[in-house]
């Protein structure tokens, strides 16, 4: 009896086909997941799972409803996205990307380190996250604006960062 070699071949043949089909919006999404989630999994330390958790529950809370405010209201677009008939806003980015960075931010604060150090912390998540934003707004469909600015986003990352860390802070008594 003869083994058919090609199979596995094919198989791998249909699914770089598949790949190499996918919008560079669609591999944009896709990586963020799998970038954010291997994050996950090597800067969490097991012993801040817990803290984790919390973190990224109170700034998906904020996320969602600011996301679904600004779609709501004309201000951004999100032409390509997940779930698309659930509702307009970016479930990668609001759902899971910002509460996911928003765990670093709060598990690598500067904590009893001088003001500088914090504020810098702040303006280099914020920052980050916005060129990012531009990034996609102005080469993917990922997000439009619409009556938006980036500083629009930097100023909600930053007050959203703040209450998060506050709200981090009084429920762990830090």
């Amino acid at each position: 009896m003869q083994h058919n070699n090609s199979a596995p071949r094919e198989m791998l043949y249909h699914y770089v086909l598949e790949v190499m089909a996918l919008s560079k919006d669609r591999l944009i999404e896709i990586l963020s997941w799998i970038i954010l989630i291997l994050l996950l999994i090597l800067l969490v330390p097991r012993d801040k799972i817990r803290d984790a958790q919390v973190i990224f529950l109170s700034k998906q809370l904020l996320t969602w409803f600011f996301g679904l405010l600004v779609v709501e209201k004309g201000l951004i677009k999100y032409p390509v996205r997940l779930f698309p008939k659930a509702n307009r806003t970016s479930f990668t980015f609001e759902f899971f990307a910002y509460p996911t960075i928003c765990i670093f931010f709060n598990l690598y604060y500067p904590y009893g380190q001088d003001v500088g150090k914090q504020l810098l912390h702040y303006v280099y998540y914020t920052s980050g996250i916005t060129v990012f934003e531009i990034i996609l707004e102005r080469y993917t469909n990922l997000i439009k604006y619409i009556n938006w600015k980036w500083y629009w986003t930097w100023l909600t990352l930053l007050i959203t960062f703040t209450i998060s860390n506050f709200y981090y802070r009084w429920f762990f008594q830090l």
